[in-house]
């Protein structure tokens, strides 16, 4: 079951953030301190936490400006207040134990201030009210009633028991009430009583096979909704990684396990997940560390080495797991290995966790960097519960890999996206090295523009604080800084979102088995059509093949006629969406290339409805159509709606004309770099 929606209110420094989109794998919050980034992952936890978690306390979590006017004075009821809700889809192999007309629902929960929980199914059949089948009822019951009297020779002033029981049954119900299980049940009871005296073949025959379907009905809502409930993932939040030590005591640890007093300090949880990985309890590593005594018996004495190899071969095992996993972070490049050995030694009662470097020299995990003892603590913690409350579970990081250099940070991006692929992850992070160049759409922007306002998540990369942004600016910086001067082959672009669809169209083709861009050609956003014009000659300074792709708008005009642009690269490497486009826009941008089906999408996933004004306006420029007729237009909304349709849909689910228009595109940019 996977979180595609989520809410949070009334917690903290949240007012409401409002819905937010959850990505399918991997969703990333970035905003500047204390605009609520944590305090979101800590409601999410809340929804459905592990066993041990504290709840929601109003005291302590209800927002403090808040309480007198909302709690103190009863403004707000705890027993239907709504801190958090999630809205879940159901995976393909758990929508094959779902029913027919319930498969592709939405299952939404929700937990109340008070820390009662609610659910309900959402995109399925509506539910029945007594209204739509008090008609049939009451014929049924006339129909039965008829043949009761003749047959029990009940005198007509008389009240029979199928008038009076359906009565009772009946009286308290009103019409728009929903049929519950336990109405469902009493009514298919009574009909089931009376089935007798209703005449096979007639009409009422026909009705009481449609109440009973209704009343299946109602129960097969039920089973469906309990099974959401069973499927719902637990919700693991990691806000501190809790360290291993490098040398533990066993026996003292087994005693204070035993005793129930452990560590303040939160080591022992880190101990405690490391035994467990190697499962083995402290007290039974601490028993195999005690010297067998001199008086035992072969057969003792053999008993004794069996543990001792049994304890050997399991250390040795997840030595060689945390090693393989630790190098795929620290030591991402083969041609310069690091040759970090983790090894896990039992000496006696005490378990040690020594890490050998490229010289064999061996040191306790302790003498490494504050970035490497988190990594290593990361993945014991992790791989420790993986096998339990993991399993089924939505991972809540709060500042992953803070410790660690910004070049490891990235590598810890991909292990991040493989965690992901199993274990749906939602992040925060200050890091521009955590965020992916062409991972902008699946980031949420999380601000806080006053108290009074309160945390909100932006669902689309926009944000009144700069600040908000930066981590992205600098992800986006960095990465262009990388690639900027490495490759000889350079398309310069006007913005993010002619980046966006750019890739998007060439990887569509490619899917399609049809030729896309070169992946030897770098696509360089600008920022603006004016921009291009100094992208462009200072790669063409370094030597290197530029072209550039310009909207056919007055700023794309200007753009193109600049004599600097036209010397560095000469008319054949200025591409024009004019040249593209045949279109009715006379001054065609590069969304008028997928104008079809930007408006299919728009409607889809955004509710932006302008087909209407579009086909009357087709020789006006579609994005001044959005602009014009949608509140608060945001072409960036849009262009990641065009990346998520193009992740679920195919070049073929393009119109004609557009596919022939991205053909051309791709065909031009490849010939002008050629």
């Amino acid at each position: 079951m996977r979180l595609i929606k989520a809410r949070v209110q009334g917690y903290r420094s949240i007012i409401d953030t409002g819905y937010f989109d959850v990505e399918e794998l991997k969703t990333i919050l970035v905003g500047p301190n204390e605009a609520g980034k944590t305090a979101i992952l800590q409601a999410l936890q809340k929804l459905n936490p592990p066993k041990e978690t504290t709840l929601f306390n109003p005291l302590r979590d209800y927002p403090r400006s808040k309480y007198d006017e909302d709690i103190s004075s009863k403004g707000v009821n705890m027993d239907n207040f709504t801190v958090v809700e999630g809205h879940f889809s159901l995976s393909e192999a758990e929508k094959e134990e779902i029913p027919e007309g319930f498969k592709e629902l939405i299952y939404v929960y929700g937990r109340y201030l008070n820390n009662n929980t609610w659910h309900r199914l959402d995109n399925v059949p509506e539910r029945a009210t007594y209204s739509t089948i008090e008609k049939d009822l009451l014929r049924i019951q006339a129909h039965i009633d008829k043949n009761y009297r003749k047959e029990e020779s009940i005198d007509p002033s008389e009240l029979t028991p199928v008038q009076s029981e359906l009565n009772e049954q009946t009286q308290k119900i009103k019409p728009n009430s929903i049929i519950s299980v336990d109405i469902a049940n009493a009514l298919e009871a009574w009909l089931n009583k009376y089935i007798a005296y209703i005449s096979e073949g007639s009409e009422d025959e026909k009705r009481y096979d449609m109440l009973k379907q209704v009343f299946e009905s109602v129960a097969g809502r039920a089973l469906v909704l309990e099974k959401c409930r069973s499927l719902l993932p637990t919700f693991v939040l990691f806000n501190n990684y809790f360290r291993v030590k490098p040398s533990i005591h066993l026996e003292h640890l087994a005693q204070r396990v035993s005793s129930g007093v452990l560590d303040d300090d939160q080591y022992d949880y880190g101990n405690l997940c490391l035994l467990k990985l190697l499962n083995f309890s402290a007290a039974d590593l601490s028993k195999a560390g005690k010297a067998v005594p001199a008086d035992s018996t072969p057969a003792e004495v053999q008993k004794y080495k069996d543990i001792l190899d049994d304890r050997n071969y399991r250390l040795n095992a997840a030595s060689i797991r945390l090693t393989k996993e630790i190098n795929r972070v620290w030591n991402p490049n083969p041609d310069k290995p690091e040759a970090n050995k983790l090894r896990i030694d039992a000496d006696g009662q005490y378990l040690k966790v020594v890490v050998e470097d490229s010289l064999g020299v061996e040191v306790e995990l302790d003498q490494r960097s504050e970035g490497f003892q988190w990594l290593v603590s990361f993945f014991v913690v992790f791989f420790a519960e993986a096998s339990d409350k993991h399993k089924n579970a939505i991972l809540l990081l709060d500042e992953p890999g803070l410790s660690l250099h910004g070049l490891k940070q990235a590598e810890f991006r991909k292990t991040l996206s493989r965690l992901s692929e199993s274990n749906q992850t939602i992040y925060t992070t200050h890091s521009p090295f955590l965020v992916g160049p062409n991972e902008l759409d699946i980031v949420r922007v999380v601000e806080m523009q006053t108290r009074e306002a309160g945390t909100i998540v932006h669902t689309s990369v926009t944000a009144s604080d700069s600040a908000a942004l930066l981590p992205l600016q600098e992800a986006l910086g960095y990465d262009l800084a990388q690639t900027l001067f490495i490759h000889q082959k350079n398309l310069v672009l006007e913005g993010l979102t002619d980046y966006w669809y750019v890739e998007a169209i060439s990887e569509l083709c490619a899917e399609a088995g049809l030729p896309s861009i070169d992946e030897k050609i770098s696509l360089n956003p600008a920022n603006s059509a004016g921009k291009v014009v100094y992208y462009a000659t200072i790669l063409h300074a370094q030597n290197l093949k530029v072209a550039a792709l310009l909207d056919s708008d007055t700023e794309g005009d200007n753009a193109a006629a600049q004599e600097t642009l036209v010397n560095a690269l000469g008319n054949k490497r200025i591409l024009r969406t004019k040249d593209i486009y045949s279109g009715s826009v006379a001054k065609p941008e590069i969304e008028d290339l997928f104008r079809e089906t930007l408006i299919a999408i728009s409607k889809d996933y955004l509710n932006w409805n302008v087909k209407e004004v579009a086909n009357k306006q087709k020789t006006r420029p579609i994005i001044d159509v959005f602009t014009s007729e949608i509140k608060d237009f945001s072409k960036y909304k849009l262009a990641k709606a065009f990346l998520r349709w193009a992740r679920e849909n195919g070049f073929s689910d393009l119109t004609d004309e557009e596919q022939e228009y991205c053909k051309k595109l791709v065909d031009k940019v490849n010939k002008s770099l050629k």
